[in-house]
């Protein structure tokens, strides 16, 4: 079998791979195996070092990393590079602080002496998406690395040369051979390599179907799984809110990687008496957005990562159409070989309808008017994702109390669109997954919280 990287602004086809038969699958595993039980013994001084070369390497190779990325999937240039700018401040955040979120933790008991002690677990398969192809990665192999384990990383196939360059900067950056590898293989061989007694967890950022496989396959040999999955992030605008800086950052979140990503916002849930001037200003925003070839700095929306994508996305805003829904603008497959889509807004969106129920992985927003803040709440929650959630308000107060007690989310952001962060922790609820990534909680995933006595 062959793995294709395909430009889709050209369309042409970048590069081709063999898929890596099951005895080199199985040979890579066992070489990375083997750098674990060496790799453990490293010290968090020897570990951080590595880690700062390879943030070095990032920096200094940022324009030609970026320029993958928009090749393969599609990215805004601008963009790219502001994603390897992110995968380099999180490699420096933890090699900063890996040795105090793991330092050994005392407990005060009976006993002479016991604490909680961190330790690494071995060899962590991360299963990763085209959308963030760098960032996605980066957050798992930071951290994991730095608490002594080791990777394998199974990439999306279109994203195959993004894949091999994260394994080549990472050992130019000096970490030992073996110490984190990429496997070129397809989904199908992805249960095999969890079966694999020489891993011992993995890690997911996709679509719920594939994370429930994923999470099926690793509890079946009892492995820990973590698993970040789509959303359909619900901002919540109340009436006092500043207009022009909600619909501003809205926007923002929506397009920001032609939509295509799980933490952008997708549902705006507006409250009456500022539904129409909101919805005139969101949409004279979402109408400013320029579409157009990836490289041209004029450009703010790249085409969509595959035509199939583009199709899901169109036929999910006709259905709704067809269903009820009205189109404010966009909802229009552009003339071209590119995978493009406009920047759609939808309303009069009901339950039963896909733009309702269903992430919508691409340019295209939805607007909610609701009478109260209970009716906002309740179609906020009225959906299977938990991912990220937003509240624009004045009253700071409330918004705290919408977002701690309110908003059924993993993230949620007053004031802002959400993002993810190395500080803080990140991950979702419901059919958005478990677990988290990043921050002092996201290390600790990965090792063995053991507890340590003396009498």
């Amino acid at each position: 079998m062959t793995m294709q990287s395909i430009n889709p602004f050209s369309g042409e086809t970048i590069r081709e791979y063999d898929e890596y038969s099951s005895a080199e699958v199985e040979q890579i595993i066992a070489n990375v195996d083997h750098a674990f039980h060496l790799w453990k013994l490293t010290s968090f001084e020897q570990r951080a070092a590595c880690m700062k070369n390879l943030q070095a390497k990032l920096l200094e190779k940022k324009e030609e990393l970026a320029g993958i990325m928009v090749a393969e999937m599609g990215k805004v240039k601008r963009e790219a590079i502001g994603e390897i700018e992110k995968c380099a401040w999180v490699c420096s955040f933890y090699a900063e602080n890996a040795e105090s979120f793991l330092d050994n933790e005392p407990i005060k008991t009976e006993a002479s002496e016991s604490y909680i002690s961190y330790q690494p677990i071995g060899t962590v398969l991360a299963v990763m998406p085209w959308n963030f192809p760098f960032w996605q990665v980066f957050r798992f192999l930071a951290p994991a690395l730095m608490a002594g384990n080791t990777g394998v990383l199974k990439h999306a196939s279109n994203v195959s040369d993004c894949a091999l360059a994260i394994e080549q900067l990472v050992r130019e950056a000096g970490f030992p051979e073996n110490v984190f590898r990429t496997l070129l293989i397809g989904s199908s061989a992805v249960k095999a390599v969890i079966e694999n007694p020489k891993i011992k967890a993995v890690t997911l950022t996709g679509s719920t179907p594939a994370g429930k496989s994923v999470a099926s396959a690793a509890g079946s040999v009892l492995k820990k799984s973590v698993l970040e999955l789509g959303g359909s992030d619900p901002y919540l605008i109340l009436e006092d809110a500043d207009l022009e800086m909600a619909a501003r950052l809205c926007v923002t979140s929506r397009l920001l990687n032609a939509g295509q990503s799980c933490i952008g916002a997708k549902r705006f849930i507006v409250a009456d008496k500022i539904y129409d001037q909101f919805k005139s200003e969101f949409v004279r925003l979402m109408n400013e957005a320029k579409f157009g070839d990836p490289l041209d700095p004029q450009t703010t929306i790249g085409p969509l990562a595959r035509v199939d994508l583009r199709d899901e996305l169109h036929q999910q805003v006709w259905e709704s159409r067809e269903l009820g829904a009205i189109v404010l603008i966009g909802g229009y497959i552009p003339d071209g070989i590119a995978p493009f889509y406009p920047p759609t807004v939808l309303e009069n969106v009901l339950p039963g309808m896909p733009a309702y129920h269903e992430e919508l992985f691409g340019p295209v927003a939805v607007l909610f008017r609701v009478s109260s803040e209970d009716e906002a709440i309740r179609i906020a929650n009225d959906t299977v994702f938990g991912l990220g959630a937003g509240v624009f308000t004045a009253d700071i107060a409330k918004g705290k109390m919408l977002a701690e007690k309110g908003l059924q989310a993993g993230c949620v952001f007053v004031n802002d669109f959400v993002k993810s962060d190395p500080r803080l922790p990140f991950g979702g609820v419901k059919e958005s997954g478990y677990g988290r990534e990043l921050s002092a909680i996201g290390i600790r995933e990965f090792v063995n919280v053991k507890t340590v006595v003396v009498k």
